[in-house]
């Protein structure tokens, strides 16, 4: 069984279901552990791997079944990725692979997701760094990231496409410019959006009331968005 599940992991892994592979990587590892086997060293290796793709904040070492081979020299570099990552410090994870090759990336499957796994950090890390600012240079960011510009423009316009991040990008100036006031006014026409509706509730529950509908339910009214 650890055997199916191990290949029924590694297929979920190349169709990018990374759940489903961290769900059957978790079966075959016990599998294996039942068993005596030292396959399960190798296994749980991917399932680490598998879950760290999901984006869970869940550390893979915190179940009863893993949590033995927390320290074991073969998995430890595996641990530290798990924090570094956990803690989005892409320099901290570039580090540690560049160290461990023989317990991490001499593994033929291990090192073919490596390349998605940077590029996940590296968005959660970019997230978080131009969170305080109105604009930035590419080539300031291509920097804190340690790659070059084209890979930093490739990441946030899929940031961008993706509604997860507010701006643009002038590809004359090569500077990114984020919409904070757009993005603000956004929220501001969300929050009127809900007084409205808050309002609307309270008008019809009066009505109800006067007209011998009854008693009127509680309405539950925004926060207050205030204007700088």
């Amino acid at each position: 069984m650890g055997i199916i599940k191990e290949c029924g992991g590694k297929m979920w892994m190349g169709e990018r279901q990374w759940n489903r592979a961290s769900e059957d990587f978790f079966e075959s590892f016990r599998n294996y552990d039942e068993a005596g086997s030292p396959q399960r060293i190798q296994v749980l290796k991917y399932l680490v791997l598998a879950n760290m793709l999901t984006g869970s904040e869940v550390n893979p070492f915190d179940s009863q079944e893993t949590k033995p081979y927390k320290n074991d020299p073969q998995i430890t570099a595996m641990t530290d990725l798990v924090d570094a990552y956990q803690r989005r410090e892409v320099h901290a994870a570039e580090k540690i692979l560049r160290e461990n090759r023989s317990t991490i990336m001499d593994d033929a499957f291990i090192r073919s997701y490596i390349g998605e796994l940077l590029r996940s950090l590296r968005t959660q890390y970019l997230i978080d760094l131009i969170k305080p600012y109105t604009r930035l240079e590419l080539s300031f960011l291509a920097k804190q990231l340690n790659v070059d510009k084209e890979e930093v423009e490739e990441l946030l316009i899929e940031l961008i496409l993706e509604g997860k991040v507010e701006g643009r990008i002038d590809q004359v100036a090569m500077r990114l410019e984020l919409d904070r006031a757009q993005s603000l006014e956004k929220k501001r026409y969300a929050a009127m959006d809900k007084w409205t509706e808050a309002l609307e509730s309270v008008h019809a529950a009066v009505v109800g009331k006067n007209t011998g509908g009854g008693g009127g339910r509680a309405i539950d009214f925004p926060e207050p968005l205030g204007y700088s």
